[in-house]
């Protein structure tokens, strides 16, 4: 188990891209306790990393809405009933919250591992590739030479967010309370309140559904 307490938010609503990034930043930002955050899109979607190109991930995804994450890394698509999106936030107080990349990065993946029969974490990274489900690195899961969940995470004073995506495999309805109980034995439910709601929809109106945000660089 790597929290001794965790809160599980698995969010029904399908929402936009701009909202669910909003979402997962102001929770972030106000959470003091691990909280995994389990949600759905609302269209076909693709969000792309923060230091992404909008024009060349435009080109790339024809006819899907883009949305710029908070986090690096590459391209991923998304949709209803495309992937398993999820959010890990870890508070700066939680010692897991400064464990460095590379080493967080392979804990939570091999918690995830066990829940997707088969997967195993890759060992080697990949030749690049702008989109990240064309392109395991190391500790990402994989099924064969097939990747099959990735993730991206930023780190503040806030702590540590990792944004991640199980595609192109099934997965189980229960996934999201499965991967909860790997996490920690002690499970909080919550929901979306109107007052979390109401400042994600600001904070999406004010950064992440604005031209400048999305096409930043």
């Amino acid at each position: 188990m790597l929290f001794s307490a965790l809160q599980l938010l698995d969010d029904p609503t399908p929402r936009g891209g701009a909202l669910n990034m909003a979402l997962d930043e102001t929770l972030a930002r106000q959470s003091t306790t691990p909280l995994l955050r389990v949600y759905r899109w609302e269209q076909r979607s693709v969000s792309f990393g923060y230091f992404g190109t909008h024009t060349e991930a435009a080109a790339r995804w024809p006819g899907r809405r883009l949305v710029r994450r908070w986090t690096g890394g590459g391209e991923v698509p998304h949709g209803p009933g495309e992937d398993f999106t999820y959010t890990l936030i870890v508070p700066r107080g939680e010692t897991f919250a400064r464990r460095g990349v590379r080493e967080s990065y392979r804990a939570i993946h091999a918690v995830l591992a066990p829940l997707l029969p088969g997967a195993h974490l890759a060992e080697a990274d990949a030749v690049e590739n702008a989109a990240c489900f064309a392109r395991p690195v190391v500790a990402d899961l994989v099924l064969g030479t097939q990747k099959i969940a990735g993730a991206a995470q930023r780190r503040g004073t806030f702590g540590l967010l990792h944004q991640g995506s199980v595609q192109g495999v099934a997965w189980s309805t229960d996934l999201a309370a499965q991967l909860a109980r790997a996490l920690s034995s002690h499970i909080e439910a919550i929901a979306v309140s109107p007052a979390l709601l109401a400042s994600a929809q600001a904070l999406a109106a004010e950064k992440y559904a604005t031209h400048a945000w999305l096409t930043r660089r």
